[in-house]
């Protein structure tokens, strides 16, 4: 497989500062989500760099330095609970990925989006379904966004010890439900995903 594929193409249009970008924490109860925006130099290939979930945590955090060191320009972007909860996940997760990219600090003229739609850009740009298994800067892009994500929860775990969210990082897994239910919800909880849970177990 060739990991610059879509790079290459770009590149042969004309363009030259080519960014990745990808989102992690969409499907979350808790917590914001994330987007990244990656430029990568010319024919970078980063050993190692594959779609996020396919990685131990230990190896992405270890990827997210080689990234952020290698990369021309990156940025990171956050769409908040509040944001969520106003506009819904779907409008917040594009606007996220929008800043993430108006973030970098060289200007992207092209922009690859892991997904099947495009946020509202000022610049040409394509999305790319699974984009993260077939593009080394929209890979490199998930990296970044989910590790960014998950060090943020762990910050939230010791704000609100008792949801484990260091364990589960705001997924609604059988643990984190039952915490929940037990505790209630915080300010970082997404009310309106709750609502059938509640439906559910109340």
């Amino acid at each position: 497989m060739d990991w610059l594929y879509y790079e290459k193409e770009a590149m042969a249009k004309g363009y030259r500062h080519i960014c990745g970008v990808d989102e992690a924490g969409r499907g979350p109860l808790a917590g914001p989500v994330c987007a990244a925006a990656v430029i990568l130099p010319e024919g970078c290939i980063i050993e190692g760099v594959n779609d996020s979930k396919k990685l131990t945590e230990k190896k992405r955090d270890a990827l997210f330095d080689v990234i952020v060191e290698t990369a021309v320009s990156c940025s990171i972007a956050f769409g908040t609970v509040e944001e969520i909860e106003r506009d819904n996940i779907l409008a917040t997760t594009m606007n996220t990925m929008k800043r993430a990219v108006e973030g970098l600090s060289v200007k992207a003229d092209y922009a690859m989006i892991d997904g099947n739609r495009l946020p509202p850009l000022d610049i040409p740009a394509e999305y790319i379904v699974k984009g993260d298994a077939k593009s080394m800067s929209v890979a490199a892009a998930s990296i970044l966004a989910k590790v960014s994500r998950d060090r943020l929860m762990l910050e939230y775990a010791e704000k609100y010890p008792q949801y484990a969210f260091e364990k589960h990082k705001g997924y609604g897994t059988k643990l984190h439900i039952e915490k929940i239910l037990e505790y209630g919800e915080t300010p970082i909880h997404r009310p309106s995903f709750l609502k059938k849970i509640y439906a559910k177990y109340k």
